[in-house]
């Protein structure tokens, strides 16, 4: 979501301003290729950033499988505390 965000500084470097001091005149033109560069790196970025997130879903998925808990519902037993810790 932050990288949309980012969509209208990437839009604005895409412009390229001029000065022309002996008439008086600045001029501003948009580079299209330059915007366009701009918005594959930022569909790039979220590719990645997507990526990232489904490896570390991956793994957090992965370690919860791995998680045995072994729970003693034997409470005929009076030897033990509840928290014997």
């Amino acid at each position: 979501m932050r990288l949309v965000l980012a969509l209208p500084i990437f839009a604005l470097a895409a412009c390229q301003v001029t000065e022309d001091d002996r008439n008086d005149q600045v001029t501003v033109q948009y580079n299209e290729e330059v915007a366009a560069n701009a918005a594959e790196d930022i569909g790039n970025a979220a590719e990645e950033a997507g990526r990232a997130i489904a490896n570390g879903a991956g793994e957090a998925v992965d370690t919860v499988r791995n998680v045995d808990v072994d729970v003693d519902t034997n409470t005929a037993d009076n030897d033990r505390t509840t928290n014997s810790n």
